[in-house]
This record gives C-alpha cells, sequence and structure tokens, in this order.
C-alpha cells in the first residue's frame, strides 16, 4: 500500500471521450466525489455548450467547481490550485479517492504540480494585446506567439485568448517563453496521484465529438447562446460551440456551416489535448470497453490502499 496518504485519481481525455460518465461509474465503485477540471464547465450560465454532466448524473454523485462561477467573474488558476487544494482538504476526511475529472490540462497540472510563479502583467502591455485582439483578432496574437515560443503554441488553446495573451505577457516582462518557466519544480502535496487518460481511435472520437455537437445543437445550445448574446466579448464565451453560434447569429454563418465549424474545431480542441497529455509520461492510457475495471486494476497493482 502507497503509504497512508489519501489518493488523487486524475482522469482526462479529449473531448468527447466519455470523461464523466467513466467518472461517476468509479466514484459510486470508491464511494468517493469528483472535481471538475474542465475550465469551460465552471461558468454557471454556460451549460449545454460545455456539455456539463446532467442533472441525474450530479445527483449520482456530488461534483465540486461546476457552475460554481459567473461569465461576469475574475477567476485564474492560481485560485483553482488554492481552491481545489482546500476542497480536497476536506473531501480527503470522507473518503481515501477524489477523481480529478476534465480535459483542462493546464489546470489539472496546477493542482497535482503547483502553478509556477510568473511576473503580473504590466497594464499597458495587457491593454496593448487586448487591443490588438479587438482589432486584429486573435490570428494576429496567435502569431506572434508562435514565432516566440512555438512549443507552447503546439499545445495551448489557439481559441483561449486569456491563455495566448498571457504567454505573450510573460515573453514581453521577462524575455523568456512562457514553456520554458512552466517546468519548475513540483509542490510537495499530501496526498498520492494516479493519472489516467482515456484513449480511442481517431474515427470513434471523431464521430463521437459529431454525435455531441449534434445533441448539444437539439438540447438547445443555439438558444443558450442567443440568451448569452449581448455578452459575446466577454473572454469566457469566445470559445468553441459559443464562438461559432454567435456568428451564425451575425449573419457570417447559416445555421449548417456553424455547426460544422463547431465540429471542426472540437475536432482541432482534441488534437491539442492529445498532445498536451503526451507531454507527460505519468499518464496510465485506458481504452474501452469497460474503462473503469481497467482503472481498477491499475489501483490494485500500483498498490494504491482499495476500497
Amino acid at each position: 500500500m502507497m503509504g497512508t496518504k489519501p489518493t488523487l485519481i486524475v482522469l482526462t481525455g479529449p473531448t468527447a471521450s466519455g470523461k464523466t460518465s467513466t467518472a461517476i461509474e468509479l466514484a459510486e465503485i470508491l464511494k468517493c466525489k469528483i472535481i471538475s477540471a474542465d475550465s469551460r464547465q465552471f461558468y454557471k450560465e454556460m451549460k449545454i455548450g460545455t456539455a456539463v454532466p446532467s442533472e441525474n448524473e450530479l445527483e449520482r454523485i456530488e461534483h465540486f467547481f461546476i457552475g460554481n462561477i459567473s461569465i461576469h467573474d475574475y477567476y485564474n488558476i492560481s485560485k483553482y490550485e488554492e481552491e481545489v487544494l482546500g476542497t480536497l482538504s476536506e473531501l480527503f476526511k470522507e473518503s481515501n479517492y477524489v477523481i480529478l475529472c476534465g480535459g483542462s490540462g493546464l489546470y489539472i497540472d496546477a493542482v497535482v504540480n503547483g502553478v509556477d510563479y510568473f511576473p503580473d502583467p504590466d497594464p499597458e502591455t495587457r491593454k496593448e494585446l487586448k487591443e490588438i485582439l479587438e482589432n486584429q483578432g486573435i490570428e494576429e496574437l496567435t502569431n506572434r506567439l508562435k514565432d516566440i515560443d512555438p512549443e507552447y503554441y503546439s499545445t495551448v488553446d489557439l481559441h483561449n485568448p486569456i491563455r495566448v495573451i498571457r504567454a505573450l505577457e510573460v515573453f514581453y516582462a521577462t524575455g523568456l517563453k512562457f514553456s520554458k518557466m512552466r517546468k519548475g519544480d513540483s509542490k510537495a502535496r499530501n496526498f498520492n496521484t494516479i493519472k489516467f487518460c482515456l484513449q480511442l481511435d481517431r474515427d470513434t472520437l471523431y464521430n463521437r465529438i459529431n454525435l455531441r455537437v449534434d445533441e448539444m445543437i437539439s438540447s438547445g445550445l443555439v438558444e443558450e447562446v442567443k440568451s448569452l448574446y449581448q455578452h459575446k466579448n466577454l473572454t469566457a464565451l469566445k470559445t468553441v460551440g459559443y464562438r461559432e453560434i454567435f456568428d451564425y447569429v451575425d449573419n457570417i454563418y447559416t445555421l449548417e456551416e456553424a455547426i460544422e465549424k463547431i465540429k471542426t474545431n472540437s475536432r482541432r480542441y482534441a488534437k491539442r489535448q492529445i498532445t498536451w497529455f503526451k507531454r507527460d509520461k505519468d499518464y496510465i492510457y485506458i481504452s474501452p470497453p469497460d474503462a473503469v475495471g481497467k482503472i481498477v486494476d491499475e489501483l490494485r497493482a500500483n498498490e494504491f490502499c482499495f476500497y
């Protein structure tokens, strides 16, 4: 048995790979709770487009960090790290296990290893970069990032202006690449960690992505996005599924074109997620079917105390 410390089970994988259902089934076996590591599911106004667990799934197992903030709130990864560690300290009083489930690799790394120190942004630099975003689009910013830090460019969500701007801010403030500054020593944690990544073949994953998008449309994604239209310039809403429907509302695309754009951009996002996960050699890859059974077998094989 791996000491007397409790165990954090990380369960990740690309979008639409089945993380939520797998985590819930595993949590029911282990009698534990789930913390979300999906940065888009934090926002209470964004339910359909971020594929939050259903009401039934939330009733089966208690989840944390889903719908916990508003799109109008300021939130960052350091605050997430701090709040998750506080939640873990309480949950480990109830169970030897907690599952950290989601596809936001940077947020998973923050919980497991800690957030590296970065200088506070220069207000003028941030203002300038936001003006570029507003006037020239995110492509200008991502092109700059590609030139100065191709390693981070290859893994970051290129449609997420917060992360792109932050990497540029760090470089302009220090002259150092964001990818290099993120490779500091891990912070000590008072729990064991074992990390699993769901792995599907490309055709299966892409079919699941397409099906999920169709289900989102049927569930009212267009109506959800329209209800948020007046806030479309908020950073939280500049994300896959919302950005494309905003363009439909603005008559840039037909609805059919917007749906195809969501599917295409979701597949691209999945590819970037896979690239991110592959850089971490600690992940144990699990493929359906019976992903839960395989995870349980790995827990036993690694001599983590079992229920």
